[in-house]
């Protein structure tokens, strides 16, 4: 089994460019299936989750066509099979935007129930009650979702909660549906975004993508396009705060700062210099920082994937702060091993954590819980002086490219190993 070794101790400092945004890539990959000619999506980051993606649409009878490490290219009109595989379903909770994406091309689909991070429920309802308002029979079978429709008809739909997956599947089937289509209480997220400006790159009519309400004009069909995703705004988050942490000077590469504000506003509040260019952020931490409290919110608020790696950078700051966990209900699973490096947390009533910073953490033998929390633990082993272990690292590889490379392109020791014999090989060389 695939770990991580870090000797701590290093400030990061030099240079780091981000890659694709892997939550925009997956809805991006599923609504490229919907038009009948080719689709080429450039800037796809080379992890799991995309890989895993790229498989089941294959799977579909869909042409795919690997054109190189970070582009795709993908042709929807010899799709045959309108069942999504289960074994690839059951590795990632995004394979549900082929709901939507399927529905609206050819009235029917059927996705396994979604797997991916264990970090709280992700109700399905919103999408259901969705499909069902454009005209759809939708339902839970066997631990299938089925959606079908003889014919999809726009309709004023107000979602109950803001989700980023509802808007999205949503939007897709009603580009194709007859007539107007409103979604209100719609998510603003930039990944959304994305996904909307793709389907108007390929002829859909999508308009107030990134406020609370969408107005979607259903078109007959749809052609192909080129199209580049956005950067990453987690993956450059959790290069901002590993900078932060380790008391270090990193200059963040092929970001778009808007998309960062409510970090660098945090991060600029508990004491960091932080320079924003047209597309890159310079992280600078000289001195140990201060508390602050931390609420996550749907975009543009604090994001619920940045907020384990706040929390660790919290746990080394001055005073005590206070972390409120709004969007998923699981999400503190990863403090018991914080607290293992010498971190003082307490969470109470499952969605605050009470933090009071401590002058250093020390190394320990750790596991990761989801794809954030791994990434914060890393983050917290290279503040160290001493060796710290991750374990269930395909939990990271699920969405960051070359974590540990770019990492050590930054000054940090760390390694991906195998066997004891490579972790004492990594000790003997760091001496």
């Amino acid at each position: 089994m695939e770990q991580y070794i870090i000797k701590g101790g290093n400030p990061l400092v030099g240079e780091v460019t981000i890659g694709g945004a892997k939550n925009a890539a997956l809805g991006i990959l599923a609504a490229s299936v919907m038009a009948d000619e080719a689709v080429t999506i450039d800037n796809l980051p080379d992890v799991r989750d995309i890989n895993v993606l790229l498989e089941a649409i294959g799977q579909t009878g869909a042409m795919v066509e690997r054109k190189a490490r970070h582009c795709a290219k993908i042709n929807g009109k010899t799709i045959t099979n309108l069942v999504v595989d289960n074994s690839y379903i059951k590795k990632m909770r995004a394979s549900y935007y082929m709901l939507g994406a399927m529905l609206g091309k050819y009235g029917h689909a059927q996705v396994a129930l979604p797997g991916g991070c264990n970090i709280g429920s992700r109700p399905i309802d919103q999408h259901l009650k969705g499909f069902r308002a454009l005209g759809a029979i939708a339902e839970v079978k066997g631990g299938m979702i089925v959606v079908e429709a003889k014919e999809l008809t726009g309709a004023h739909i107000f979602f109950d909660m803001v989700s980023v997956g509802a808007t999205i599947n949503i939007m897709m089937a009603a580009a194709l549906a007859k007539g107007r289509t409103i979604l209100e209480n719609a998510a603003k997220e930039p990944h959304v975004v994305d996904v909307a400006n793709l389907l108007n790159a390929m002829g859909a009519s999508i308009k107030g993508a990134g406020t609370d309400v969408i107005r979607i004009d259903g078109v007959e069909k749809l052609h192909g396009t080129e199209y580049t995703v956005i950067p990453d705004q987690i993956e450059a988050g959790t290069f901002m705060m590993a900078a932060a942490a380790t008391k270090g000077d990193v200059t963040v590469k092929n970001v778009i700062p808007k998309h960062l504000e409510s970090l660098t506003s945090k991060l600029r509040e508990i004491g960091c210099e932080v320079v924003e260019f047209d597309d890159a952020v310079r992280v600078i931490s000289k001195k140990r920082l201060t508390h602050t409290n931390v609420k996550t919110l749907p975009y543009p608020g604090f994001p619920t994937d940045m907020q384990p790696q706040m929390t660790t950078l919290l746990a080394l700051s001055e005073g005590t702060s206070i972390v409120t966990e709004s969007v998923f209900e699981n999400r503190f699973k990863y403090i018991d091993e914080l607290n293992r490096m010498g971190a003082d947390i307490k969470v109470e009533g499952g969605n605050v954590a009470i933090v009071n910073g401590v002058e250093n953490l020390t190394g320990a033998c750790v596991s990761a819980p989801d794809l954030r929390a791994g990434a914060a633990l890393v983050i917290a082993g290279l503040t160290t002086e001493d060796y710290t272990i991750v374990d269930e690292i395909k939990y990271i590889e699920r969405g960051y490219e070359d974590f540990a490379g770019k990492i050590q392109g930054l000054g940090g020791n760390i390694q991906v190993v195998e066997t004891e014999k490579e972790i004492q090989k990594f000790k003997l060389r760091m001496g």
